[in-house]
């Protein structure tokens, strides 16, 4: 009887059926690039795309930039500016766009998939579906109990079986969790309602459902000081907690107890992405508009004045120079956002060089980082007199204030100021593909799935036990076998 299986290469596979497979979506630009450079196959015409397109590879990746949401929401314009950008590199264009999306939610690396988050003074994990969290677990924001006060090392938060976490956010004293279903945990303090459980202002031990938005599944949370904002699949904004200077975006100063549709961004288009700062809030429309609402102070909103935003308004300079933002981090007094070609705009408080253009003046709207112009950037993140850049190439820039050493200077000082973007030469060696800072530590993944922690330790929020601060990128492990591993309860 003979074999019903044989041995089939892939270069004999019928062409068409090479295309179709290049471009279904399950690849990403480094494999396309390892497959071109390890084939001739994918190299030749075949006859199945148009001659201006270098090879079978270039036009699967042209293929899977038309169908990325990103790309795909782009004028024409837009779309023409990130391809010279890219040097007319249709696998760049794609590894921009994959890295845009991958820093922000989910990073796919070797290790798994993952998301790393920090806090005031601690640290949030996604790993595989599964959340880890480590450092002060004041008001049980680490969700593992009102008997932990300390978690020296990450250890993994108990969630209802078949809850899958897709996305996390975390703030000084409250966590938020989105599911892959689209249901939303939250925990830690709710005096202000910032959780979203309106029958109770005692604090959130462990997550909890938020019932108010049954039926309502989200894709991205973002934790304010004492409030939260959620991002629907619709593209519907919902707000909660506090609301002093407008950061609800309802048009009131009036505090919502359980989340509340913000009307107000109804009209303007659906929302792709949301930011929250201490007391103010953004939300970007899929044709690149920033809103923003809440606190002005520091001139955070971008409008070039401190007056508080109790509606959603659009910053005006964005869309004189029709510039496409595609993502947006609020910092405590400063914001950073990239544009659809890899550009970083900085505006808000100056202090201690956190904008990066060489002084401490405040910029009053967002201004272009002439410094990082030949960088194609795919992150951004702000926090406390700080900012990171990660671009293209898996490297990260940061300036601001070193603060105890969380900006990943070894031989500054724990207090310099580093004025313009600089590169972490102690990260030099990895490609990160992720990377978030709290008040006084800074933790990254590279795309291998190592966590890498620097900055201050006293609350053990980089994980380690056994050290107080870490002046160089140290690396974190999770003990992913043991639940209940490395927690501190208070009888200690």
């Amino acid at each position: 009887m003979a074999n019903r299986y044989w041995s089939v290469s892939f270069e004999e596979l019928p062409s068409h059926l090479i295309l179709e497979i290049l471009s279904s979506g399950r690849l990403s630009a480094v494999d396309l690039v390892c497959l071109e450079l390890t084939s001739r196959t994918f190299g030749a015409s075949h006859g199945l795309y148009p001659h201006k397109f270098r090879s079978l590879v270039d036009f699967a990746a042209f293929q899977l930039c038309g169908s990325h949401p990103i790309y795909a929401a782009l004028s024409l314009n837009a779309q023409k500016d990130l391809f010279d950008r890219c040097g007319e590199n249709w696998k760049r264009v794609l590894r921009f766009l994959q890295s845009v999306e991958q820093s922000s939610y989910i990073s796919e690396t070797s290790a798994g998939n993952m998301q790393i988050t920090t806090g005031r003074y601690h640290t949030l994990l996604i790993k595989d579906s599964s959340v880890y969290s480590c450092g002060s677990s004041l008001c049980g924001v680490l969700g593992h109990g009102p008997e932990t006060t300390q978690c020296v090392a990450f250890s993994r938060i108990n969630f209802p079986p078949l809850a899958h976490v897709a996305q996390v956010s975390a703030s000084h004293n409250h966590a938020a969790f989105v599911m892959q279903s689209g249901e939303v945990f939250t925990c830690g303090d709710n005096s202000s309602f910032c959780c979203g459980h309106g029958d109770t202002v005692r604090p959130i031990f462990r997550p909890r459902l938020v019932e108010a938005l049954k039926g309502v599944p989200c894709k991205q949370v973002a934790a304010g000081l004492s409030f939260t904002v959620f991002l629907t699949m619709k593209g519907h904004v919902y707000t909660c907690g506090t609301n002093t200077h407008g950061q609800l975006g309802h048009g009131d100063t009036v505090d919502r107890r359980t989340p509340k549709i913000v009307e107000l961004l109804e009209g303007v288009g659906p929302v792709v992405q949301i930011a929250a700062g201490p007391s103010y809030a953004m939300a970007v429309t899929d044709d690149g508009t920033v809103h923003s609402f809440g606190s002005g102070s520091n001139f955070c909103l971008g409008h070039g004045e401190q007056h508080n935003e109790l509606r959603p308004r659009a910053i005006q300079s964005f869309r004189r120079k029709t510039i496409h933002v595609v993502r947006i981090s609020a910092g405590d007094e400063h914001v950073v956002a990239l544009d659809s070609s890899g550009f970083v705009y900085t505006w808000g408080k100056g202090y201690c060089g956190a904008l990066g253009h060489g002084d401490e003046i405040d910029k009053t709207t967002p201004e272009i980082l002439s410094s990082l112009k030949s960088h194609l950037a795919v992150q951004v993140c702000a926090r406390k007199r700080k900012t990171f850049v990660l671009v293209d190439t898996g490297s990260v820039y940061g300036f601001g204030w070193m603060g105890f050493g969380s900006l990943g200077f070894p031989d500054r000082g724990a207090s310099d100021k580093v004025m313009r973007p600089w590169i972490l030469d102690s990260l030099r060696g990895h490609y990160i593909s992720q990377i978030s800072t709290g008040l006084y530590h800074t933790v990254a993944v590279n795309n291998k799935g190592q966590i890498f922690g620097f900055g201050d330790n006293e609350r053990a929020q980089l994980g380690h036990d056994t050290l107080r601060g870490c002046p160089v990128p140290t690396e974190i492990f999770v003990q992913e076998a043991t639940d209940d591993a490395g927690r501190v309860s208070e009888s200690r």
